[in-house]
């Protein structure tokens, strides 16, 4: 986010390390780096506080606080980002102690992401209602720490109007947003329905941010989905159709997830999430240069918390430079989206997963059953079509709930 014309936003880190991220806290951090640049800013610089006690008023003691109002001293174009989850009345203390400058926190920063890469209506939805419901207790006292805002990361979304507004507004506007997301949900649990009973499978591209899932999606389908590498680049989910060996799927892009994202933001794009939750197989995609495990501990563990119960594959994308694939998940695929290595094991992998539902087989259609024949055929995929004296010789692939529809017609299974 541009403050002018010629200068972007600065952004400095306060990084807690606390017991619970003791292990991960420089991982943390660089992703708040990478954040930072999602969200069109600079990074300007980190302090690091140890905390064995959470200072209820400020989170980070005053000293350090004081520290890092040395080290800002002078900087007036620059804003604080808490890499950590603050109160609102944390976030007005920490501001106060800093002369006054804009103090935001990991899920402020997150949201004006979500704001800048929602493109889809139901997307625009989905971020107002987040920034809203966030926003709603950090009213209190009349706004006066959304006041010192003004423009920049944190702001993007709503916008200022909205801050302003008193906090009845707020509960009708969050009101309203609620109810025009159900109206959607409904829409889409109807065309999974439609899907379900025209045995469409869907397979979903799932995993953390930044991964590749995009660049898969655009490779295997040729689609042309907007793809750059910086964290949540794709928010709307996108469906495109797949084809291996004459079986049509759906493959859908979905959200990447994030260490430590708050369950809240989680709820706010359950629907956009829904095409995930009730896929047939999901791909589970790793950065394969990365901290994989990592990336898999995290989507793994945000799908159970959302009750995800559908079978997956793992399979590591970036692997284009990998000589050691020993180390990888057990199980797992190596591929290269840039490169287009290794798709043709992970589509035999994909096949292989839903070939108990499918017959293969040799179809003879007589040329007076062709009107019969032509009213199921929707129900399959042929393959290839061949014109004898007497009828058509068919291969094709037949979903197996569909096997006694044909049966009069099947001459071989392949």
């Amino acid at each position: 986010m541009q403050n002018s014309e010629t200068q972007l936003e600065k952004i400095y880190i306060i990084q807690p390390i606390t017991r619970e991220n003791a292990e991960k806290y420089r991982v943390l951090q660089a992703e708040a780096v990478s954040l930072i640049e999602s969200a069109g800013a600079v990074y300007a610089g980190t302090i690091y506080q140890n905390i064995r006690e959470i200072n209820s008023a400020t989170f980070v003691g005053a000293g350090k606080l004081l520290e890092l109002k040395d080290r800002l001293s002078g900087l007036d174009e620059i804003t604080v980002l808490f890499n950590g989850e603050l109160s609102p009345a944390q976030t007005m203390n920490i501001s106060a102690l800093l002369d006054d400058k804009k103090v935001i926190d990991r899920t402020t920063l997150i949201l004006d992401i979500f704001a800048k890469n929602a493109k889809s209506s139901e997307g625009k939805l989905q971020v107002e209602l987040a920034q809203l419901k966030y926003l709603y207790p950090r009213l209190k006292g009349k706004g006066v720490a959304l006041s010192r805002l003004g423009g920049g990361v944190g702001t993007r979304g709503p916008g200022e109007t909205q801050l302003e507004t008193d906090r009845r507004y707020i509960r009708n506007r969050i009101h309203f947003l609620e109810n025009r997301l159900k109206e959607t949900e409904k829409r889409r649990a109807f065309q999974t329905a439609r899907r379900k009973k025209n045995n469409t499978k869907t397979i979903a591209l799932i995993g953390y941010t930044n991964t590749g899932k995009s660049t898969m999606l655009n490779l295997l389908t040729g689609a042309d989905v907007y793809t750059k590498n910086e964290l949540f680049a794709t928010l709307d989910p996108t469906t495109r159709k797949y084809i291996i060996d004459g079986t049509e799927f759906l493959l859908v892009d979905t959200v990447g997830f994030l260490q430590d994202l708050p369950h809240h933001l989680i709820e706010a794009f359950h629907s956009t999430l829904e095409s995930a939750l009730h896929c047939d197989l999901a791909l589970i995609v790793c950065d394969a240069t990365g901290e994989y495990d990592m990336q898999m501990r995290t989507t793994l563990q945000t799908l159970e918390e959302m009750h995800f119960s559908s079978p997956y594959l793992v399979v590591m994308n970036k692997s284009e430079n990998c000589t050691d694939f020993s180390r990888f998940p057990y199980g797992s695929i190596a591929v290269s989206a840039k490169e287009n290595k290794g798709f043709d094991r992970l589509k035999r992998e994909i096949m292989q997963t839903f070939q108990k539902e499918y017959l293969r087989c040799e179809l003879f259609v007589p040329y007076k059953r062709l009107s019969d024949y032509g009213k199921q055929k929707h129900f399959i995929t042929e393959n290839s079509v061949e014109y004898t004296d007497d009828g058509l010789q068919i291969c094709a692939t037949i979903p197996v709930r569909y096997e006694k529809v044909f049966s009069e017609y099947i001459k071989k299974l392949l």
